[in-house]
């Protein structure tokens, strides 16, 4: 994996927008980073919402890989602000927790229905993550994938805090689902795999950045994330 820092790469790709759903506290933040740096994280702030970028080669192809890690205080109300620049949902919940599982198949209805209206329709992915907390799991495998099966998406399980390689097979898969949607929409003479432009994605006022008091601790804990991330392309 070759992620940006400063500067930007000069070879041609094709670029991939991923993003990721689910409710607070379900590991979408500990899976992005996981994917961007290889390394776990168990603290940081879950209001945070942005698009981090990674150049990456896919089955010897060389794609730039934009994620959004989504923040949704309140569900699936307000996803128009990601729906349009997706190329491929990751639609994530815990194993341990029934609720997070429950507030999952909320965004896959609401994928689902925005679907309805894409030709060709864009690629689901439903996540189990903290697979490492398996004893106090609250969902079974099956349930995931009796749920992936009814909407018509793949199913994994997977730890952020765990295999980097596990983790990173299952945003590559996330890649190879978006080019064969790009190939079929070639066949429809639509646009194809290439992301929107810069200018087209999410502003801060409409990425729904929250701004709360912190204490001096939570500040720390913020501190500790954003040089954690310092250094990767942020848009």
């Amino acid at each position: 994996m070759s992620v940006m820092f400063g500067k930007v790469k000069t070879w041609s790709s094709a670029e991939c927008n991923l993003v990721l759903l689910g409710v607070m506290g379900s590991g979408k933040s500990a899976l992005t980073v996981k994917f961007l740096t290889k390394r776990f994280i168990s603290e940081y702030d879950p209001l945070l919402e942005d698009v981090y970028s990674s150049e990456e080669v896919v089955d010897q192809q060389p794609v730039t890989v934009r994620l959004m890690d989504t923040c949704d205080q309140d569900g699936p109300g307000r996803c128009e602000r990601y729906l349009s620049w997706a190329s491929v949902f990751l639609v994530v919940y815990s194993i341990n927790n029934i609720e997070s599982f429950r507030g999952s198949q909320l965004y896959l209805q609401t994928l689902s229905s925005h679907n309805m209206s894409c030709r060709p329709p864009t690629p689901i992915m439903l996540l189990g993550n903290k697979l490492d907390m398996d004893r106090y799991r609250q969902v079974s495998p099956c349930d995931g994938e009796a749920l992936a099966a009814r909407f018509g998406c793949l199913f994994f399980e997977v730890s952020a805090c765990q295999d980097f390689l596990s983790v990173q097979h299952i945003f590559y898969e996330a890649v190879r689902r978006a080019r064969g949607g790009s190939e079929d929409k070639a066949l429809l003479g639509l646009p194809s795999f290439t992301a929107p432009c810069f200018k087209e994605l999410p502003a801060p006022s409409t990425a729904k950045l929250v701004t709360v008091k912190t204490s001096r601790a939570q500040r720390k804990r913020r501190a500790a994330t954003l040089i954690l991330l310092k250094g990767f392309k942020i848009f």
